[in-house]
């Protein structure tokens, strides 16, 4: 991991500064683009107009699903990346560009993993991310309402260890703090796996090398746009990789201590519309 002194607060560049010539904008979600109560802001909109007018490609990039993301951005996404559960899907109008699905196997040692924790008291619950659904076999309210937030497409099951899809993550949701208990205890996946903490109850668990990073890389690739073209936004640890593949990386002011190192930029808070904002300063639109 590459160790920065944090970046300096936001500051609009003079109106005469050279602007740079970006060609990709990537940004996670909840707390970076979505505000306060994971609404896209309204500024982002006739944005996203003048990005595709420059021939800018968009990305959202997130643990969020891709039917969640394509909801949210339903009719604004002509040409538009989702970048979806942590890199593990990703597509471009409505054709799968990349995805790497688990082993089953595996997949039924992370269920039976978290069940042993509900057993030993953690109030958990398991999600099991397919490219067609996100499955659950908890069924109480609280729990669904966390899991509706970010699954769009969503289905109970008696046995998730049964389901018939192809899953590209295990998503687990701790209402107590997730780094405290539930990802500890999925510690050991990480010798084969890529165990993310994505947010303050949650902990993802996806293929080696499947990250938001890797799907960065892969799309700068597909595009023939260099990091110096691309410009991303995150504000928690899932973000890390994703940053390093930018050199105009930017941290929210809200973010997590460990991303604001990594970035190179800081941009205002999620909750300032802080992701518009800098995109509209830094490109001069």
């Amino acid at each position: 991991m590459t160790t920065r002194t944090a970046p300096a607060s936001f500051s609009a560049p003079a109106a005469s500064s050279h602007r740079p010539d970006i060609r990709l904008v990537v940004t996670d979600m909840d707390g970076t683009l979505l505000d306060a109560e994971g609404r896209v802001p309204q500024g982002l909109w006739p944005l996203l107009a003048d990005l595709r007018s420059r021939g800018v490609v968009f990305s959202p990039a997130s643990g969020r699903q891709y039917a969640t993301l394509a909801h949210l951005f339903a009719g604004e996404d002509d040409g538009m990346v989702y970048i979806a559960e942590n890199g593990a899907f990703v597509v471009r109008d409505g054709a799968e560009i990349s995805s790497d699905p688990l082993d089953p196997a595996v997949t039924d040692r992370l269920v039976k993993s978290v069940r042993q924790l509900v057993d030993e008291g953690v109030d958990a619950g398991v999600v099991l991310c397919g490219k067609h659904a996100a499955y659950t076999e908890r069924d109480d309210r609280p729990f669904l309402d966390e899991v509706a937030r970010y699954y769009h497409a969503h289905r109970m099951v008696d046995d998730v260890t049964a389901v018939d899809d192809e899953i590209v993550k295990v998503a687990v949701f701790d209402f107590g703090p997730v780094e405290r208990r539930t990802a500890p205890a999925l510690a050991s996946f990480a010798h084969t796996h890529q165990v993310v903490v994505s947010g303050e109850h949650w902990v993802d668990v996806m293929n080696r090398g499947t990250d938001k990073g890797v799907a960065v890389r892969r799309l700068q690739e597909r595009l023939n746009i260099g990091p110096a073209q691309t410009m991303v936004f995150g504000d928690y640890l899932n973000d890390l990789g994703m940053l390093d593949a930018a050199d105009w990386s930017y941290a929210m002011a809200n973010a997590h201590p460990d991303v604001v190192l990594r970035a190179r930029h800081m941009a205002p808070a999620h909750t300032e519309d802080g992701v518009v904002r800098t995109i509209r300063s830094v490109l001069g639109i």
